[in-house]
C-alpha cells in the first residue's frame, strides 16, 4: 500500500515491516532470523518478571511446587528466550521447560541458566530472597510450540501436559491469525487441573495497529472465556456475571494489576490466570 509522501502507515515500525511481507507459515523463521543477527535485544527484559515472582510468592495455595504425592509440578514458559523467567520458576522449586523457535535463543538460555543457578541474583526473588524447596530442574528446548516434534523431551510419566504455562510477550509476537491456535495449544497442553498465566502485554496498543507486539486489548478473555475468534468481538465487555453459559475452555481465575512489572507495561498490564472448565 502507498502511503503520502511514501510515510508509513500508523503503528508500523522496523519489526512490523519484517514481518509484513512474510507468509504466516514463515513467521517462525522471521524471529528466528532476528535472533541470529542479535537484533533480541530490542525485546530482552534483562531480568524475570516482577509480576510473576509476586504472584508465585504471594499465591502459595495456587502455587505450591510439589504435588500431593512429593513430586514436582511442571511448568512450560514458551518463547522463553533468554531464559528469566524459566530459571526464576526453577529457583522457586518447579521443574521448569522453557521452549523457543530460535536455537541460538535457547543457546542464550542454556549460557544464563548455567551460571545463574549456581549463584541466583537477588532479583529472582522478592520476599523470600530464597526458597524453601530446593530448586527444581531446568531444561530448555528448541522446538515449534505448534508442533509436537518437541514435546518428547519434556514426556515424563508417560505425560506432557504441564501444571503451568506462563506467557507474557508470546501471543503478542503472533499474527492475530493464529490465536485460535494458541489457544488451543494452551488447552492441550496444561493440566486439567493446572493454571495458565497471563501477563497480559500490551494493552496500551491500539489491537487494529499492525504488530508484533500486536495490541491485546480484550483478547485473552475472548480466546480463552468467550470462545472467540480474539479477533472481531474484543472490543465487548467481559460476560462476567455469565462465564460458565460461554463457549470457552478455560474459565478465569483472577484478574489483577500487578503491583510490579516491567517498565514497558507499567500502569497498563493486568495479570490473569486461567483453568480448564
Amino acid at each position: 500500500m502507498t502511503h503520502p509522501g511514501n510515510q508509513k502507515p500508523p503503528g508500523s515500525s522496523w519489526i512490523t515491516d519484517h514481518f509484513a511481507e512474510r507468509a504466516l507459515q514463515d513467521h517462525g523463521s522471521g524471529w528466528t532470523a532476528l535472533w541470529d543477527t542479535k537484533s533480541n535485544v530490542l525485546w530482552d527484559r534483562g531480568k524475570p518478571s516482577p509480576a510473576l515472582i509476586d504472584l508465585i510468592e504471594q499465591r502459595e495455595d495456587l502455587f505450591q511446587p510439589l504435588k500431593a504425592n512429593g513430586r514436582r509440578k511442571k511448568a512450560l514458559v514458551p518463547g522463553c528466550g533468554q531464559g528469566y523467567d524459566v530459571v526464576m520458576l526453577a529457583l522457586h522449586g518447579f521443574d521448569v521447560y522453557g521452549l523457543d523457535i530460535s536455537a541460538t535463543g535457547i543457546s542464550a538460555a542454556h549460557d544464563y541458566a548455567f551460571n545463574e543457578l549456581q549463584k541466583p541474583q537477588e532479583y529472582n526473588f522478592r520476599e523470600r530472597k530464597s526458597c524453601s524447596t530446593a530448586p527444581g530442574s531446568v531444561t530448555f528446548i528448541q522446538g515449534d510450540f505448534f508442533k509436537p516434534d518437541w514435546e518428547q523431551t519434556a514426556l515424563e510419566g508417560g505425560e506432557v501436559q504441564f501444571d503451568i504455562i506462563y506467557d507474557y510477550t508470546f501471543l503478542c509476537a503472533l499474527h492475530p491469525d493464529m490465536r485460535q491456535q494458541w489457544s488451543k495449544r494452551m488447552w492441550e497442553l496444561l493440566q486439567c487441573d493446572g493454571y495458565l498465566v497471563c501477563l497480559e502485554f500490551p494493552l496500551y496498543k491500539d489491537p487494529m495497529l499492525p504488530g508484533p507486539p500486536w495490541g491485546l486489548q480484550g483478547v485473552h478473555w475472548d480466546l480463552l472465556a468467550r470462545g472467540g475468534d480474539g479477533v472481531a468481538n474484543i472490543g465487548l465487555a467481559p460476560e462476567i456475571a455469565n462465564e460458565d453459559q460461554l463457549m470457552g475452555q478455560f474459565k478465569r481465575v483472577l484478574y489483577v494489576k500487578p503491583a510490579r512489572t516491567y517498565e514497558s507495561g507499567i500502569g497498563t498490564d493486568m495479570l490473569s490466570i486461567y483453568a480448564r472448565k
